[in-house]
């Protein structure tokens, strides 16, 4: 199996004497008898119940981990201590991953063989064709540059020129939206990292999906990668019939979630403005899950009516991400222009809760929901047409403000104060003592 924290092949050989008799899908958590969500420590063989259940695996993970702080780590003792879990069902893998980044930093480096060539690397942007340039290997190779510890700037060129042949959205020098550029990367990158699909080739793939984010729709389908593993969830989606009753129940997949600002609070520009109710990210939250009723325009096709009806829909979280990505929708059209939202949205920087969001609470954790933020998008300007993007991000406890060229230290007064469009929060792994949202 691959290790998405070593980026290579891992092979695990346990004592098979030591697991349980039967289906891995039916053995039972150690703890708490559950068979729900079964999870096995390939380390030692233990059988544990998820996250969703009660979270026996994970603290069985954090567990193991404890001897290792007491003392300084050889390299030949983190290897052999780093602990792997599988889930009894799917036959996924979870180690704790940390960093987005560290599993395309540690892949190998692509290399493309042809003709005179053969046998070495010849991997140049851009002298090779539209089918044959990788994503995968530009986004790699743009990560390991920024993270070489050079003081100076670092153009991603060869990302930029990659971007341009397989995202024909973004040709051109026009501004562009963030959330929709975030949206075709992850896709492709997902795409790009499954290979193959269904015995079809990685260039096709990409070709017949260059219109994923204008579909509004993450790509997550087909075998799992580091993106759906990081930053994938589950929405269950609700709709039921005003007028006979039936409900329609279904399961979508997210990579981020697009949250509306409450109309009532769209007056309110800044943290300090008096007047009027503070809008937080609750709020947003709040709205897009809330009952809502669907308007004429979006009429439900009732299968017992056998006709479009009045209808209410629901979103609840089926499964969060290890990291959460939140998008605030910031722009939206008018009669004949797009408009920018400018509204303040008050957001934690430690605690955010999102158990009551969850299509069963009961099942988590009292530390499993909770979510910390490491990075945060800013639009600067007052449209869609213009402005300029900066970045916030932690790193070690501290934060950095990131525009363009120049990366300045900053604090958490001034991250708090930011008018958010784009908001990262990380999976909390340990507890503390930090206030909820």
């Amino acid at each position: 199996m691959e290790c998405p924290h070593l980026g290579s092949s891992v092979c695990i050989a346990p004592d098979s004497a030591k697991f349980p008799q039967g289906s891995p899908s039916s053995w039972c958590c150690s703890v708490c008898r559950s068979n729900k969500s079964p999870w096995v420590c390939l380390t030692c063989s233990s059988v544990h119940c998820g996250r969703y259940v009660n979270g026996h695996a994970k603290k069985h993970y954090e567990d193991a981990q404890l001897p290792m702080t007491h003392h300084k780590k050889t390299e030949k003792q983190e290897k052999v201590q780093h602990t792997v879990c599988m889930d009894c069902s799917s036959y996924s893998t979870y180690c704790n991953i940390q960093q987005f980044c560290c599993y395309f930093k540690e892949l190998p480096a692509v290399e493309l063989r042809n003709g005179k060539t053969a046998g070495r690397r010849t991997y140049h942007t851009r002298s090779q064709g539209d089918n044959n340039v990788s994503l995968v290997e530009e986004f790699r190779k743009t990560l390991c540059a920024l993270w070489q510890g050079s003081q100076t700037a670092f153009s991603p060129e060869s990302l930029f020129y990659v971007v341009w042949k397989i995202m024909p959205n973004f040709r051109g020098y026009q501004q562009q939206d963030a959330h929709e550029f975030m949206r075709y990367l992850l896709d492709h990158l997902h795409l790009e990292l499954q290979g193959g699909f269904n015995g079809v080739s990685r260039s096709v793939i990409l070709q017949e999906n260059s219109s994923l984010a204008a579909s509004n729709k993450c790509c997550i389908n087909g075998a799992s990668t580091v993106v759906t593993a990081i930053f994938g969830g589950i929405l269950q989606n609700e709709v039921n019939c005003l007028i006979c009753g039936t409900e329609s129940r279904k399961f979508d997949p997210f990579l981020d979630l697009s949250l509306d600002i409450p109309s009532q609070f769209r007056n309110k520009r800044t943290k300090n403005q008096e007047g009027g109710p503070m809008c937080t990210l609750r709020d947003c939250l709040r709205s897009f899950t809330d009952l809502e009723e669907l308007d004429e325009t979006e009429l439900y096709m009732c299968h017992k009516c056998k006709k479009k009806q009045k209808s209410t829909k629901k979103f609840w979280i089926q499964k969060l991400p290890k990291v959460l990505c939140l998008h605030l929708k910031r722009f939206h059209w008018t009669a004949y222009l797009r408009n920018k939202v400018d509204t303040y949205v008050e957001f934690p920087l430690r605690g955010l809760d999102m158990k009551c969001y969850l299509l069963e609470p009961e099942n988590s954790g009292p530390e499993s929901c909770l979510y910390d933020l490491v990075a945060v998008v800013v639009h600067h300007g007052s449209g869609v047409g213009s402005g300029h993007y900066t970045a916030y991000a932690a790193h070690e406890g501290r934060w950095f403000h990131f525009n363009d060229s120049t990366v300045t230290l900053t604090d958490e007064e001034t991250v708090v104060k930011a008018k958010a469009y784009i908001l990262f929060y990380v999976e909390r792994q340990a507890k503390s003592g930090s206030d909820k949202l």
